[in-house]
């Protein structure tokens, strides 16, 4: 496929996108990670630091001097218009940064970009940026028990971060390819992930 594929991946929490994300990078995709570019802009010295104090006051900022997130957090559940106004600091340099990104991919001739973006469908304006949306799918048990395991949250929190974000059914209408990652081995989903990767013109002989 000529050019550079730009494949939009996401999922809910807990489905495994960081995951699949890692074994497309070892068979050659370059993957930008949305997430990562938020909490680099507010980390201690990000870019969206100033902005957000000016917004929301000193006391949104932690003694390290980056977003006091579990604040903002609580804040954001509470008060929908504080979530849109930290968004509209937000978002427009995570776009910046994850076009330079891409810009610096294309440029390097690399088969694929991969953004892991989890507010895919939510945005709505990513579909018409990207060539295919690539969705990590399982349920929402399976959600909870991994996001439990790894960071040791209560279910009602889980929930409500499954509740904010789109539905199960919105992602699995976006996508172009399903990835099951439901009671699936390590092994047995590096072998979907390289599978399905195959069009996007990936393989093991593309590592960079």
């Amino acid at each position: 496929m000529p050019g550079t594929l730009l494949v939009g991946l996401t999922g809910g929490i807990g489905s495994g996108k960081s995951t699949v994300c890692s074994f497309l990078a070892q068979i050659g995709a370059a993957v930008v990670d949305a997430d990562a570019i938020a909490r680099e802009t507010t980390a201690p010295g990000g870019v969206a630091i100033p902005a957000i104090r000016s917004a929301f006051g000193p006391g949104f900022i932690a003694d390290d001097g980056g977003l006091n997130r579990v604040r903002m957090r609580e804040l954001a559940f509470h008060d929908a218009d504080a979530k849109r106004r930290l968004e509209a600091i937000i978002h427009p340099l995570v776009g910046l940064v994850t076009q330079q990104r891409i810009n610096e991919a294309i440029k390097s001739m690399r088969a694929c970009v991969v953004l892991d973006i989890p507010l895919l469908v939510e945005s709505g304006h990513w579909r018409t940026k990207l060539h295919r949306v690539l969705v990590v799918d399982c349920d929402e048990q399976t959600q909870i028990d991994r996001v439990i395991a790894r960071s040791g949250l209560a279910q009602d929190e889980i929930r409500r971060i499954i509740a904010s974000q789109a539905s199960r059914r919105s992602r699995l209408s976006s996508a172009d390819v399903v990835l099951n990652n439901q009671d699936r081995s390590m092994e047995a989903l590096g072998h979907d992930v390289r599978q399905l990767a195959e069009p996007f013109g990936l393989s093991l002989g593309n590592r960079n």
